[in-house]
């Protein structure tokens, strides 16, 4: 598993004007592949006299599913220099659809290829991106008494809380990157006169 990924801070429009031609990147960020063709489908039907509506997509933390569509524009000039761009950035798990208005202009395959790729590397750069980490998750018990503080105690050294659950004790489910587990078992121990149990779980990723 990858130590950790971009993705698209939130989901977004960028439009650009290229030789009369407008170019609106709708941007998203997208678990599976069914959410990102999702995303696409929403955007077509958003535009339906459109030009094209182009797309590419990478899905996995590691790019495992990379897809690109020209939507009609000559082979090669939209959805590949569109990937290209978001695999450049180093951007995982996020959509990009590219909806082109036809200006009466040609831009010939140069033009059409640094426009969509150029577009896109826009769109970026306005919504922004997040780093997200790989964490183990970790399952701390710990009595009603010490709950309160501990979790405090958490969240005052920037761990990542992910959910809380009161019954006859409290368990608190953290996110902890590899390296810190050991450490973490002595600060936890510390602050609680060893009296927390400490679980480790499964992984997944969090924002850093």
């Amino acid at each position: 598993m990858q130590e950790q990924y971009r993705t698209v801070a939130h989901a977004g429009v960028h439009e650009a004007e290229i030789n009369r031609s407008r170019f609106l990147c709708a941007l998203a960020p997208a678990a599976t592949e069914q959410e990102a063709q999702d995303f696409v489908a929403r955007v077509r039907k958003e535009h339906p006299t459109a030009s094209h509506n182009c797309y590419a997509y990478v899905v996995g933390a590691d790019a495992g599913i990379q897809k690109a569509s020209d939507d009609g524009e000559p082979g090669g000039t939209a959805g590949a220099p569109m990937l290209q761009m978001l695999m450049r950035r180093e951007v995982r798990y996020a959509v990009a659809v590219v909806t082109r208005y036809y200006g009466g202009v040609k831009l010939g395959a140069g033009g059409l290829i640094r426009a969509y790729g150029g577009v896109v590397g826009e769109a970026l750069d306005e919504l922004g991106t997040i780093t997200r980490q790989r964490f183990k998750l970790a399952t701390v018990t710990v009595d009603h008494q010490r709950a309160g503080k501990l979790e405090n105690d958490l969240r005052a050294t920037g761990r990542s809380v992910r959910e809380v659950r009161y019954a006859e004790a409290v368990t608190i489910e953290i996110g902890l990157p590899d390296a810190d587990v050991e450490s973490f078992r002595g600060w936890l121990a510390d602050a609680t006169a060893g009296t927390a149990g400490f679980e480790l779980g499964g992984e997944a990723y969090g924002d850093v």
